[in-house]
């Protein structure tokens, strides 16, 4: 059953995130969808699923801040300082940042969450964690005990952090990555697909896991395929 909607909400992008979030908030929370907004200069289309695209510099005067929400859907472009920056301008104009927690989502009671964060379906996030603002976290993570999220972070899917970890502001952890116990994950951090972190890292650093390899041998030929 969809929630009953109590708050009008301006998605602030236009792109597939955008997208993706619309349906999440239509469907899976009390917010209701009104426009999405994108700043003048990247301003190509009227409306998104039949809702305005209002230029990001005039959204206050199409929309009462004090009465409206936004969330910024925009990925981790800049090590997510697009969407950090575009958080703090519409907060500026006196818009509230929303969050979305999946009602999918396994979130333990006692979890901190910080303003503007998006969490995705079939998440673990257990006891004691901490999320600081402009947290994304795509579907299906393990985020472990008393762990901290930092600031306008991108976890992407499959990722697991184990307990007592840190992971600096403005960093990403690509899917299918893990992280031990008790390792910090320096700001500004880009950890790709598939690596394994097992000790600290130093801020502004790239982690690139090792790229699978052809083999010689044709898969076909190695299967034994006869063709008819």
């Amino acid at each position: 059953m969809t929630p009953a909607k109590t708050r009008p909400l301006v998605i602030v992008g236009d792109s597939a995130f955008a997208e993706v979030a619309y349906e999440y908030f239509t469907r899976d929370s009390p917010y209701e969808v009104v426009a999405f907004s994108v700043e003048s200069a990247y301003l190509k289309r009227d409306t998104l699923f039949g809702l305005p695209i209002v230029p990001f510099e005039n959204l206050h005067e199409r929309f009462d801040p004090a009465a409206t929400d936004f969330y910024a859907a925009i990925v981790y472009t800049q090590l997510n300082r697009l969407r950090a920056r575009m958080v703090h301008s519409a907060k500026a104009m006196g818009f509230r940042p929303a969050s979305y927690v999946s009602s999918r989502a396994f979130v333990w009671p006692n979890v901190k969450l910080g303003e503007h964060c998006f969490v995705f379906e079939d998440n673990t996030v257990q006891a004691f964690v901490t999320l600081g603002d402009d947290v994304v976290l795509w579907s299906g993570n393990h985020i472990g005990h008393h762990s901290r999220i930092g600031n306008h972070c991108f976890i992407s899917s499959q990722v697991v952090i184990s307990g007592f970890c840190t992971v600096g502001d403005h960093s990403f952890i690509g899917v299918n990555s893990s992280v031990a116990n008790n390792v910090n994950i320096g700001a500004d951090g880009w950890v790709g697909p598939g690596c394994t972190i097992g000790r600290d890292t130093e801020p502004n650093t790239i982690y690139k896991a090792a790229e699978a390899e052809a083999a010689k041998v044709p898969a076909k030929r190695f299967f034994k395929v006869r063709e008819a």
